[in-house]
């Protein structure tokens, strides 16, 4: 169980969201936000104050009777409970209600503990409001999809849990839980904030790391399938220049090639004068971009990961709602802290890098399949009788289509702003579309690394060189053939797809721990 004092780390959200572990609230953070909740009371009892005495939005100019106080909370959780499309999966609903808790903890938005405690009793049950797809601009946050959070805490609408749909006030009573009962702003404060597109894009920064580890394997392990010179991952080439990321990529594929008699030594094999009367050379004295330039092309991916990682980190643990209660200074203060800008934007930079990985894939997949290039295997990798048998050719449509479609989601969404709410929302970010959008983009790149090692295994078996691998691409090796055996005869190959993509999505281990912040 993971007790949190004040924020969430990037190691701490990796458990917490991929492997379901429990969070408790510290005394500290509990006292903090009571502290808050208190200073509120006191402070509201004889002001305006947005969003409690206040209509919301552009309602905001209606002073509401205090007998209708809790009623306009109550409002807020019912009127905006208007998503559509397919219910978000419960790893996203799950992280955006991480990303909640991210925010009340830090003690600026005047909610009751018991919202929060009861929060924490939903992520922890594994309690998962019906969260449909679409609703959000991104600019008051998430209203509508938070919306439905904050129904199910109220006992209204639906969850899923423990694999089915139920009625949220049910499945709170087999729990012996009771609905949260409003008793300030928190029907606002539930509602309003970057939660959902906050917890979404920390599920695509996590399989965006898993994504990056595997595209690196599969780049060495395609560099032995071709014999390659090793010194396109050394250090003294990849330290002239200075990115961080192309010398992480370098160092990772080093480590990953040691003991490999695959690669060749340029040294040995070049520098030895023993070609000097040689006018055409047998083998390539330089491979093909998608495979010599991997630490260039992926160097760029593993920056954009670790800034996008941070960038959305930051935003869970902010105040990200409207207005912000500051005990300290003894104030409330209205401004835009709902608004997603920098989520959006780094969603659409995360998805152009995870794009350009998923093409780097697919061009080394067609050096696979190709043998006019390649020179050194049958034409899409087929053990069969040519002509009779087509090997992996129909994978490669599925992996080319795939990665066409990553390439036209990699429009922008954070720029396409359009004015609603009467006006009031007349910039907004669309930072949950920007999110989703990523998600697409990175479920379609998993489905393109799947395809890629089913032909890199079936290469490695065409090439008999299982024994020359290195000691970690062998093992990589042999995970994905205990999955998809070698094959001679034509197979239908959909569920093997599926079946390795979810080895290297959810079943493998972790092979780069120097990835993970700390």
């Amino acid at each position: 169980m993971s007790i949190i004092e004040g924020e969430f780390l990037p190691k701490s959200l990796a458990k917490i969201l991929l492997q379901d572990e429990e969070i408790a609230l510290s005394g500290k953070a509990k006292q903090k936000i009571s502290d808050c909740y208190d200073f509120l009371v006191n402070f509201s009892s004889d002001k305006i104050i947005y969003g409690i005495n206040t209509g919301f939005g552009p309602m905001s100019q209606y002073r509401i009777d205090d007998k209708s106080l809790l009623a306009l909370q109550y409002n807020i959780i019912r009127s905006h409970a208007t998503g559509a499309g397919s219910p978000l999966e419960d790893v996203y609903v799950r992280a955006a209600m991480v990303a909640r808790v991210g925010t009340f903890m830090q003690a600026h938005s005047g909610v009751h503990v018991e919202l929060v405690e009861l929060l924490v009793e939903f992520i922890n049950r594994g309690i998962y409001p019906l969260i449909p797809e679409h609703g959000s601009v991104g600019a008051s946050g998430d209203l509508v999809q938070l919306a439905h959070i904050a129904l199910a805490l109220i006992g209204e609408g639906e969850v899923r849990y423990r694999g089915a749909w139920c009625p949220a006030a049910e499945v709170l009573k087999e729990n012996g839980l009771k609905p949260f009962q409003i008793r300030l702003r928190e029907g606002l404060s539930v509602t309003n904030g970057t939660a959902v597109m906050s917890g979404i894009g920390m599920v695509n920064v996590l399989y965006a790391k898993r994504l990056l580890e595997w595209a690196v394997i599969a780049s060495v392990l395609m560099n032995e399938v071709a014999s390659s010179y090793d010194d396109l991952m050394s250090q003294e080439l990849n330290q002239a220049k200075r990115h961080e990321g192309q010398l992480e990529v370098a160092a990772w594929m080093r480590a990953l090639a040691s003991g490999s008699a695959c690669l060749q030594k340029r040294e040995v094999k070049l520098y030895d004068h023993a070609h000097a009367e040689e006018k055409v050379f047998a083998q390539k004295i330089q491979a093909y971009y998608s495979l010599r330039c991997v630490p260039q092309v992926l160097g760029p991916v593993w920056d954009e990961v670790k800034n996008a990682e941070k960038v959305v980190v930051n935003e869970i643990n902010s105040a990200c709602d409207n207005p912000i209660v500051d005990p300290e200074s003894r104030n409330v203060y209205h401004g835009g802290n709902f608004h997603g800008d920098y989520v959006s934007f780094e969603m659409d930079k995360l998805k152009v890098a995870v794009t350009k990985l998923t093409m780097l894939m697919e061009r080394q997949l067609s050096y696979l399949c190709h043998d006019r290039i390649n020179d050194i295997l049958p034409p899409f990798l087929n053990l069969g009788v040519l002509g009779l048998n087509y090997g992996m050719q129909a994978s490669q449509f599925t992996a080319t289509s795939t990665t066409a479609e990553n390439q036209t989601l990699c429009n922008p969404m954070s720029i396409h702003s359009i004015p609603c709410n009467n006006e009031n929302q007349d910039i907004v970010s669309m930072g949950t579309n920007s999110a989703l959008l990523t998600k697409t983009v990175i479920e379609n790149a998993w489905q393109v690394m799947a395809i890629h090692f089913m032909a890199l295994a079936q290469a490695v078996d065409c090439l008999k060189i299982e024994g020359s691998l290195s000691h970690k691409t062998r093992q990589i090796y042999r995970g994905v053939r205990k999955i998809f055996p070698v094959f001679v005869e034509d197979t239908p190959k959909h569920t093997a797809i599926e079946m390795v993509k979810e080895h290297l999505k959810h079943g493998a281990g972790r092979y780069f721990s120097t990835f993970d912040s700390p």
